[in-house]
């Protein structure tokens, strides 16, 4: 008996995303599983009954969460479920799908395999972000990718000091500075000049973009320090954004501390999911051997 007996499914409109939901669906009945749907998805489909729960609950009626769509489909699952800690794994919808990695085209062989215990499972840390304001919090964010501290307006640079566990590191002038996980490493952070992490590491990389000095480079840091930024321009606004998804604007003079979350997201990968493999398809590592060694 499968370990996996009541399946939530979440995703959002996309391109190709109602073809799969309606073969994954059909799947899952062939098996006689429950299913309960993301209420933002039961409008992509109107004829069909089944079972509906907000986001925010899903993760505690479900024993597995698949997310059908992209990366950012995931991102924004993951800060739903994360203290639940219902398993989740992602069929692509999307472009890259570091996240999301089963092929649409192998989704009953695939998934089915899953269903029968034949996966491996992954947990990834995740950020927490608080907005203070003269010591009193007036925002908060999550993020699996990172948390963007950046100056808001296009080529208008941003000062402000960045401290790690307490102690001072510097102050920079720049665009701004991206905070990533090992799992956003390969995204937004890897765009700005940032390494690619393993995602079993425990560390946090620091990136900042485009800063005024040339010497300013990515820190790697323990995964369990507390990072500050003060805002220091008396002029500017500039927002936060985690994973790209959730906004808050800062003033001058706020701080902004980022931490990992105590919870973890589960993210279930197929027996041949490999990190390395999916770098050198995503990021096109196999150009030599593709056009042939000289």
């Amino acid at each position: 008996m499968s370990e996996f007996n009541k399946i939530g499914v979440i995703g959002r409109e996309g391109k190709g995303v109602v073809e799969t939901l309606n073969r994954l669906l059909d799947f899952l009945a062939l098996r006689s599983l429950q299913v309960v749907l993301d209420e933002q998805l039961a409008v992509l489909l109107p004829s069909r009954e089944f079972d509906v729960s907000p986001r925010r609950t899903i993760g505690e009626r479900t024993d597995l969460i698949v997310v059908v769509g992209g990366d950012g489909s995931l991102l924004g699952a993951a800060r739903s479920l994360c203290r639940h800690n219902t398993p989740v794994v992602g069929v692509n919808r999307g472009r890259l799908g570091f996240l999301t990695d089963i092929s649409p085209d192998e989704l009953e062989a695939t998934l089915g395999a899953v269903l029968d215990g034949q996966y491996s499972l992954e947990k990834r840390f995740m950020l927490s972000v608080e907005l203070l304001r003269k010591g009193e919090r007036v925002g908060k964010g999550e993020a699996l990718n990172d948390v963007v501290l950046n100056s808001g307006t296009s080529g208008h640079m941003m000062e402000f000091d960045l401290f790690i566990d307490g102690e001072h590191v510097y102050r920079q002038r720049s665009d701004g500075l991206i905070i990533s996980t090992p799992t956003g490493s390969t995204a937004y952070s890897l765009s700005a000049g940032g390494p690619i992490m393993h995602p079993c590491l425990d560390a946090i990389v620091i990136v900042p973009m485009f800063p005024h000095t040339l010497s300013s480079r990515p820190i790697v840091i323990d995964g369990k320090s507390e990072i500050k930024m003060v805002v220091c321009d008396d002029d500017i606004h500039p927002p936060v954004t985690c994973d790209g998804q959730i906004r808050i604007t800062a003033e001058p003079g706020d701080e902004v501390i980022v931490r990992k979350k105590p919870h973890k997201i589960r993210l279930i990968h197929p027996l041949d999911h490999s990190f390395y493999a999916s770098c050198r398809d995503k990021l096109g590592w196999n150009y030599s051997r593709e056009r042939g060694n000289k």
